[in-house]
């Protein structure tokens, strides 16, 4: 008997392969960290303008796929210059395609996190959090039965990180299902913004200017976006006046 109950207790080699996934995303984040900010810089954008514009015009859907795959290398490992890529989305292919590829290859490379963090840490840490008992638990549940409305949150409040959003549900056992569906329609607005103004970057270069990416604070962009996170948190704010818990 007591054979197979050690034969069913995880190993110390089985928890680390685990968290090996993790583990690669934590290592070549802090590698880029050091060896790829100066760059993957708006100066490095500027400076290869001409031959990204030519290489896309010959090659528009190699372009594209290329761009996603290196939007998702620089979520999934936490690289450096997601801003950049942003813009960059927006100079190659314009504010709707551009907004199209940055939000497909940000949510992706979201995904490769929460999972990772899932598959490392999450499953313990969430059963852990259930099992407890007061103010953690009482925290969990809360979360639990609002979770459309806090992911959501997250992904429209410009002043949650990123990086953040992506771990937080994976150690509350949000199904996959709900993580890419909120984060891809989540940070639609945002991305626009930058699309946007990553479209408009031609105009930039031939002036010798930055582009002003304090724009997604400005009233008029911002506003719209505190908005739709207010319109988030009905559901919740329905449940506190009725007493009803959600399905």
């Amino acid at each position: 008997m007591s054979d197979m109950t050690q034969a069913n207790e995880p190993t110390p080699k089985s928890g680390l392969m685990r968290r090996l996934p993790l583990i690669a995303i934590a290592v070549v984040a802090a590698i880029g960290f050091f060896t790829l900010r100066d760059y993957l810089s708006f100066d490095t954008l500027r400076d290869n303008r001409e031959a990204l514009v030519a290489f896309r015009d010959s090659n528009y859907v190699l372009t594209a796929l290329l761009f996603v795959l290196a939007y998702i290398l620089i979520v999934g490992f936490s690289l450096p210059g997601a801003t950049i890529a942003t813009l960059t989305g927006g100079f190659l292919f314009g504010t709707v395609f551009g907004t199209i590829f940055n939000v497909t290859g940000a949510t992706l490379g979201a995904t490769v996190i929460f999972l990772a963090a899932r598959y490392g840490f999450g499953e313990t840490l969430g059963a852990k959090m259930e099992a407890s008992t007061g103010p953690i638990k009482k925290l969990k549940d809360g979360i639990d039965e609002n979770q459309w409305s806090m992911l959501f949150i997250m992904r429209l409040v410009p002043v949650v990180p990123f990086f953040v959003a992506n771990l937080v549900p994976s150690f509350m056992q949000v199904p996959l299902h709900r993580f890419v569906i909120s984060t891809f329609l989540g940070i639609i607005p945002g991305g626009l913004v930058f699309s946007s103004v990553g479209a408009g970057l031609g105009e930039v270069f031939e002036a010798g200017e930055t582009p002003d990416l304090g724009i997604i604070f400005a009233p008029h962009v911002l506003l719209p976006i505190l908005g739709l996170a207010a319109l988030s948190l009905l559901p919740v704010l329905m449940k506190a006046v009725t007493g009803k818990k959600g399905l």
